[in-house]
């Protein structure tokens, strides 16, 4: 049961326990590289966002979370308002997510260890596989990553989320404002790609966003797809825009799909060469059904 306790009138905090061992460093630095500016952030060695979250009753709550890692105790601290408390639930399950801490490293690791063949330490127990705090977020940057640098994804995704997210009043130097809402783009309708253009947002990727956004809201984008992950992504590539690639990223981050193999990646590619896209999905399938993890550890080994 994780605990609950009081740091002072105004903040509190919820502890996540986790199984050990944990790679937190290497997960906030894949975090750290792709922070949207007045979004999130990493500072003093822990992760920082805007949230914004409703109640049961539909009222809006938004305010900050700091996410730290507390090795000693196998667990994750949340620290937030006092103002968030209502809507503690929501954030406590997103973050879970977000920070991979259902994963159980050492079983993983061990059918895993093999890949520390083709290169040695490709192979880290205790990896995670990054998830989201916030799915239309992640569908923007999967769409505004395809085939740029990771750093050009991120110039883009910020300039989205100043342009459109709601301020917020945090009082922390770099947290401004929410990423913006799904509903806010689909209120764009038709001019949805003249609107994101001048930000740097291609037609077809601001067309993309569109038809994402409008499948979170039929809810296709539900955790519990994760039963039909390999039919969820025959499904996605259908939304026009949205190759292999971008389906399984997607599959990764926000259904937590553990068998998630963006096989075309170009990371992946060029830590395996010089093998072909063929002898990469065979050598891919020794690392079923954890494929998501052999991805990660791929990425970190770079």
């Amino acid at each position: 049961m994780a605990a609950l306790t009081d740091e002072g009138p105004s903040i509190f905090t919820r502890d996540l326990p986790y199984h050990p061992p944990y790679e937190w460093d290497r997960l906030i630095a894949f975090f750290e590289g792709r922070a949207i500016d007045g979004v999130e952030l990493i500072r003093d060695h822990a992760y920082w966002r805007v949230v914004r979250e409703e109640t049961e009753d539909g009222e809006e709550k938004s305010g900050w979370i700091r996410v730290t890692n507390h090795p000693s105790e196998t667990l994750l601290r949340i620290t937030l308002p006092q103002s968030l408390g209502p809507v503690l639930p929501q954030i406590e399950r997103k973050v879970s997510r977000m920070f991979d801490l259902d994963c159980d490293p050492l079983p993983i690791y061990d059918h895993l260890r093999s890949m520390n063949q083709i290169k040695e330490g490709l192979c880290v127990p205790g990896t995670r596989v990054p998830g989201t705090y916030d799915v239309f977020e992640m569908c923007v940057r999967a769409v505004l990553g395809q085939q740029i640098t990771v750093k050009a994804a991120r110039t883009l995704a910020s300039r989205l989320a100043s342009s459109f997210g709601d301020p917020v009043e945090t009082g922390i130097d770099g947290l401004a404002h929410t990423f913006p809402h799904f509903r806010s783009i689909l209120d764009m309708k038709d001019a949805v790609a003249d609107t994101l253009g001048p930000l740097g947002v291609m037609g077809q990727r601001s067309r993309t966003i569109y038809a994402l956004a409008e499948q979170i809201q039929t809810g296709f984008f539900d955790p519990g797809m994760i039963q039909e992950a390999e039919e969820w992504i025959k499904a996605l590539v259908k939304v026009k825009g949205v190759g292999p690639w971008t389906a399984h990223y997607l599959a990764m981050r926000t259904l937590k799909w553990p068998d998630a193999f963006p096989s075309t990646d170009y990371g992946v590619k060029k830590v395996l060469e010089p093998r072909t896209q063929k002898e990469i999905r065979i050598l891919s399938d020794t690392w079923r059904p954890w494929r998501a993890y052999a991805t990660v550890n791929i990425w970190n080994s770079r």
